[in-house]
């Protein structure tokens, strides 16, 4: 009922999906948008972790932090890019810049509302103990969040997903992204739906990781 050039057959999908993966050109650009997608989502989770925890040592901290969020949580990362272009140029540190601007809300957030959740008779018995309020933070503090942090890794890995995709097609010379954005200009309809489906299959892939590491803190806690 629709015309193949709109909107062409599953079938016909996966056919080009198979022939485009015994292509190392396809592979080229997979490994860069994946390459992307995990330092951007490795340093958003390790500076999302960090700020979320360090804002537990101090009133002043945390206020910063709430303002921090307030501030810059509702803004669309996508509308910096321009910016982190003329700031990192055109390769990957731009790319994985807009990754960590975006990603790191979700991990920063779940981390800081589970840490001010946290038993205070925990910390109280460590520091009776003899640990150290920052050692307190490692100790006890971060084992106790992690089913919560682990939750706000997997909405950031989805939305690291999106950004890297978006990045690609709007300036790039390689990636899932540019490959799709490539196929448009040229009006090959078919091979745009391929890396559609691949930033798919590697975003169902990543939230199936991150799932089954939840699924093992929940049961080992």
């Amino acid at each position: 009922m629709i015309e193949p050039q709109l909107l062409p057959a599953p079938t016909d999908i996966i056919a080009r999906l198979f022939t485009l993966a015994g292509q190392a050109d396809f592979w080229a650009n997979f490994g860069i948008t994946v390459y992307r997608l995990v330092v951007g989502l490795s340093l958003a989770i390790v500076l999302g972790i960090g700020l979320g925890l360090v804002a537990q040592l101090s009133r002043l901290g945390a206020a910063l932090l709430d303002a921090l969020v307030r501030l810059l949580a509702p803004i669309p990362k996508i509308a910096l890019y321009p910016a982190l272009i003329l700031i990192f140029g055109f390769e990957n540190s731009s790319k994985i810049a807009l990754i960590v601007a975006d990603a790191l809300f979700p991990v920063l957030m779940a981390t800081w509302s589970a840490a001010r959740a946290v038993d205070q008779k925990l910390i109280w018995s460590a520091r009776a103990a003899g640990t150290s309020r920052a050692a307190c933070l490692w100790k006890v503090t971060l084992p106790a969040i992690v089913p919560t942090v682990l939750a706000g890794v997997r909405v950031a890995g989805v939305i690291a997903c999106v950004v890297v995709f978006l990045a690609e097609m709007i300036a790039s010379t390689d990636g899932l992204g540019h490959m799709l954005t490539v196929a448009a200009r040229a009006y090959r309809t078919l091979d745009m739906f391929v890396p559609l489906v691949w930033i798919c299959l590697l975003g169902l892939g990543l939230n199936w990781l991150i799932g089954t590491l939840q699924r093992k803190v929940d049961r080992s806690g």
